[in-house]
C-alpha cells in the first residue's frame, strides 16, 4: 500500500485501469496515454494526452516531454508502464534513467519478447510452445504472422494474408484452443499466479485475432490448472520478472501451449482487481521483492469487453454513461470505424453469465452512439 501521497507516473496506451487501481492504493497517479479518456483525467491528479496514434505507436520525444511535464517540480516514486512499449526496451531505458521503472527493465522486456530466445526457452524447460521462425514458411498454410511487442491481437494475421504493411518480424505455427490468460504476480525469484481468464476475440475483416474481451474464471480441465502454472513458475525461475505480468496460452482439452509473455499490467485488470486492496499496490510490492501470502479471494465471475466503432463517429455525442462503463470517451472526439469507443464491465455468479452480461452492454452502448451516426 502506498503511502498517502505517494506519486507515480503512469504511462500507456490507455492509462485508466492502471490510475483507477492506483488510487484505491494509496498512489496518486500522474498519467500520460493516448486517450484521455473522461474517467481517466477525473482519476488523474495530472494528465497528458499523448498526440499520436496507435497503429504509429508511442513516440519517444513526445513520451519524455509529457513525462516530464507531469514530474515537474514532483518527485514521483517511479514509472509504471502498461501496453504500448514492449517492441520499445530503448525507451523504457531511457524512462528508466530519468524517473526510475516500478516494473519489468528494458532488458528484460528485450529477452522475453524476442520470438526465438522465447521458443528455445520454453523448449529448455519443457513448455510446449508454437513452432516459430523469423523466416516466411515455404508453404504458409497452418502459420501466423506476427509482429514483435504486439498487442491486442491486431498484429496477428495469417501468414498467407499478411502484407507488407503488417509489419511481420517472425512466423508461428497455429494451434487450435481457447486462447486463456494467467495473471502473474512476480518478485524476480518467485511467481504467483493469482488467476485465469478465458479470453474471446471481437475479428473485424481485417484483423481476425482483435482482443474482444475476457471472463474469469477460466473453465480448465482437472489438473491443467496446475501443469499451466508449474510452466509459469518454470519460465520466472529462468527470467527475472517483477510486478504484474501475463501469460496467454492457446487450450485445447488437457493440453496447453504457452504464446507468450506480456511483461507489464494488461487487460485483465478491471476483472481482478479485489474489493479489499489494490492490483497495483501489489504490482509495486512484488517488483520491491514482496509478494503476498496468498492470492486476494474474488468473489464470483467478472468480465470485460471491448466497444469497437462498427462506423467512423465524426463527433462522439455525449452520453450519459452507465456505471459499468469505463475508458469513456470524450464528448466530440472523432473516432473512426474499429476504434475503441469505451469498455464494459460485468459481475455475475457465473463466468457464462458474466460474458453474456458483458456482451449484451456492448451492444447497448453501441446502441446509444449508433443512431447519432449522419
Amino acid at each position: 500500500m502506498g503511502s498517502a501521497g505517494t506519486l507515480v507516473l503512469i504511462t500507456a496506451i490507455s492509462g485508466r485501469a492502471l490510475a483507477a487501481s492506483a488510487r484505491r492504493g494509496g498512489y496518486v497517479p500522474l498519467v500520460a496515454d493516448f486517450f484521455g479518456d473522461e474517467d481517466t483525467r477525473a482519476l488523474a491528479e495530472r494528465h497528458v494526452r499523448l498526440d499520436t496514434n496507435i497503429a504509429r505507436g508511442i513516440i519517444a520525444d513526445e513520451l519524455l516531454e509529457a513525462l516530464e511535464t507531469l514530474a515537474s517540480a514532483q518527485r514521483p516514486a517511479g514509472t509504471v508502464w502498461g501496453t504500448g512499449f514492449e517492441d520499445r526496451p530503448e525507451l523504457l531505458a531511457r524512462v528508466s534513467e530519468r524517473w526510475g521503472l516500478l516494473g519489468n527493465s528494458a532488458e528484460t522486456v528485450t529477452r522475453i519478447k524476442d520470438p526465438l530466445a522465447f521458443a528455445g526457452l520454453c523448449s529448455e524447460r519443457g513448455i510446449p510452445h508454437p513452432q516459430t521462425s523469423l523466416t516466411p514458411p515455404a508453404d504458409s498454410r497452418g502459420w501466423l504472422a506476427k509482429r514483435r511487442g504486439g498487442a491486442g491481437g491486431t498484429h496477428v494475421t495469417p501468414a498467407a494474408d499478411a502484407t507488407e504493411n503488417d509489419k511481420a518480424d517472425y512466423f508461428q505455427r497455429h494451434v487450435e484452443g481457447t486462447p486463456v490468460s494467467a495473471l502473474i504476480l512476480a518478485d524476480g525469484r518467485r511467481a504467483m499466479v493469482l488467476g485465469f481468464s478465458a479470453q474471446w476475440s471481437a475479428p473485424s475483416l481485417s484483423r481476425p485475432f482483435r482482443y474482444g474481451g475476457a471472463v474469469r474464471p477460466a473453465a480448465l480441465a482437472p489438473g491443467l490448472t496446475e501443469a499451466m502454472t508449474g510452466a509459469v513458475e518454470r519460465l520466472i525461475a529462468a527470467v527475472p520478472l517483477v510486478g504484474l505480468n501475463s501469460a496467454d496460452f492457446l487450450v485445447e482439452g488437457d493440453a496447453f501451449w504457452l504464446l507468450e509473455i506480456n511483461p507489464r499490467p494488461g487487460a485483465t485488470l478491471d476483472i481482478f482487481e479485489p474489493a479489499d486492496g489494490s492490483l497495483f499496490a501489489l504490482h509495486v510490492d512484488a517488483m520491491r521483492g514482496r509478494l503476498p501470502q496468498r492470492a486476494p479471494v474474488l468473489s464470483g465471475a467478472a468480465a470485460s469487453a471491448t466497444v469497437y466503432a462498427t462506423d467512423d463517429i465524426p463527433s462522439m455525442p455525449a452520453i450519459d454513461w452507465p456505471e459499468w462503463a469505463a475508458d469513456r470517451q470524450n464528448a466530440g472526439t472523432s473516432v473512426s470505424a474499429g476504434e475503441p469507443v469505451c469498455t464494459v464491465l460485468a459481475h455475475a455468479n457465473a463466468p457464462s453469465t458474466a460474458k453474456a452480461l458483458a456482451e449484451q452492454r456492448v451492444t447497448a452502448i453501441l446502441s446509444k452512439v449508433a443512431p447519432r451516426l449522419p
